[in-house]
């Protein structure tokens, strides 16, 4: 298996975990893949029978109504069985463990796993604890990473960008707490993006951030300057009240992407978020819904992306 742990011994996709260290090829293989199944979701019948019999166990130990569901319509387009388990509620609180949990599932003769977990390394212990024909899928794993997501972004960007030789990103708002975060300048810097810019306050930056080859910005018009896409970061209302935001109408005035500080982007400039958005807050409801808004399509994306992911790990694509 080498060192990667997501990699079998010729070097196929067996766990999707993270985007860091994935080899550009197999990056560039799911976007490929994705977009062959883009046209499954505009048929009359919306399945392809290519995990038929397959037993799919979406292991949510964190909510996450979004990124379960598209993993769900995902997984059912594909003709799979998909198990829902919200695991937060039953077995947690009987004291069972996290591995417990996972060798019970897979007596059940479970195919694959999609696990989310506010515990960063989840998915990577799960991953090196179950049988070899069994895939882990990481749908977010604590500060660590979000590999679908920062997949589907990237598929997003492909589809109105058309290739990543010559773009100027920019990543903003609360990279500090976001895993989103680190999936996508992964990505963007595997795919041959030049310029990766991360923009937001100080207090919301990892202090290291410039070590993952990024432009650092505290001034919102500075980082967004001729750049050709904008990605807006969810802020998490939950770590609000900390010492690490004045408030909420600071963030905006500063952060908030308004249509005045979008103008600082090149005019053909398309807007990102990862969903669910807090309008008033990080984007302007005028932008959200505005020209330059793809947040709609990413959500239809990510269904593809997820299929592509799901068919190539087990084998199908």
């Amino acid at each position: 298996m080498g060192n990667n742990p997501q990699l079998n011994a010729n070097g196929e996709l067996q766990h999707l975990l993270t985007i860091e260290g994935l080899p550009r090829e197999i990056v560039l293989h799911i976007l490929d893949t994705a977009h062959s199944f883009l046209s499954v979701g505009e048929r009359e019948i919306k399945k392809v029978p290519l995990l038929r019999g397959k037993a799919i166990f979406n292991l949510f130990f964190e909510a996450s109504t979004r990124t379960r569901t598209t993993f769900e319509i995902a997984a059912k387009r594909l003709s799979a069985d998909v198990i829902n388990l919200n695991v937060g509620t039953s077995s947690q609180s009987k004291g069972e463990t996290l591995l417990d949990t996972v060798a019970n599932l897979s007596a059940m003769h479970a195919d694959m796993f999609v696990v989310r977990h506010s515990q960063s390394g989840a998915a990577h212990l799960i991953a090196r604890h179950v049988a070899p024909y069994i895939h882990v899928i990481n749908a977010g794993d604590g500060r660590h990473a979000h590999p679908t997501q920062g997949l589907l972004d990237m598929f997003t960007i492909r589809h109105y960008k058309k290739e990543f030789s010559s773009l100027r990103v920019a990543i903003v708002g609360d990279v500090l707490h976001s895993r989103v975060a680190r999936s996508q300048i992964h990505a963007l810097t595997t795919l041959g993006v030049p310029e990766v810019r991360v923009v937001g306050p100080r207090t919301l930056l990892p202090s290291n951030v410039s070590e993952l080859g990024v432009q650092v910005f505290n001034d919102m018009a500075r980082g967004l300057k001729d750049v050709d896409v904008v990605i807006m970061l969810r802020l998490q209302n939950e770590r609000m009240n900390g010492a690490l935001l004045p408030s909420a109408q600071e963030f905006f005035k500063y952060y908030g992407l308004t249509p005045e500080k979008l103008a600082n982007a090149k005019p053909d400039a398309i807007v990102m978020h990862p969903g669910p958005m807090n309008r008033g807050i990080e984007i302007e409801s005028s932008v959200a819904d505005g020209r330059q808004s793809v947040i709609l399509p990413q959500v239809t994306f990510g269904i593809a992306v997820r299929m592509a992911v799901m068919a190539i790990l087990a084998g199908n694509a």
